[in-house]
C-alpha cells in the first residue's frame, strides 16, 4: 500500500482544485474515488493512483428546481454524474442552461464553493 492512500477527501478536492486530479484503481480494474485503502468491490489492497483525464462524459443528470432550504440560493441547478476514465464523479454542472444539457456531453471538472453553503464541491463545465 502506498502512502497516497492515506489522504482524505479534502486532499482529493485540493488535488482537483490544483488541476492534479486522480483516482485509484485496483488490480481488477475497479476505479475508486479517494480516500480508499481497500477496493470495496473485491477487497484488493493493491491500489494504484491514476491521473484523472482532463475531460469526462456526462452519463446522467437532473435539474433541481425546488431544492431543500440548504441549497435554495443555488437553484435551479443541474446535478450530474460524469465518467472520467474508469471513475464516475458526481457534481454540479455550471454555466449551462438546463435545457441544453445532454447525455454524452463532454465536461471538465473543477472544485468551487456552493453559493448557499460556501462549501467546496465538485463542479463540471462544458468542454469547448
Amino acid at each position: 500500500m502506498t502512502d497516497t492512500q492515506d489522504g482524505s477527501y479534502d486532499a482529493f478536492l485540493d488535488a482537483l482544485e490544483a488541476g492534479d486530479g486522480y483516482y485509484y484503481e485496483c488490480s481488477n480494474g475497479h476505479a475508486l474515488v479517494p480516500p480508499r485503502r481497500v477496493c470495496p468491490h473485491c477487497g484488493d489492497r493493491e491500489l494504484e493512483r491514476v491521473t484523472l483525464p482532463e475531460t469526462g462524459e456526462l452519463v446522467t443528470h437532473t435539474t433541481v428546481a425546488v431544492p431543500t432550504p440548504q441549497f435554495e440560493d443555488d437553484a435551479p441547478y443541474v446535478t450530474a454524474i460524469a465518467t472520467f476514465g474508469s471513475v464516475k464523479l458526481t457534481g454540479i454542472l455550471q454555466n449551462v442552461d438546463p435545457s441544453d444539457v445532454e447525455i454524452g456531453q463532454e465536461v471538465t471538472v473543477a472544485v468551487e464553493s456552493a453559493e448557499t453553503t460556501d462549501e467546496r464541491t465538485i463542479t463540471f463545465h462544458p468542454h469547448d
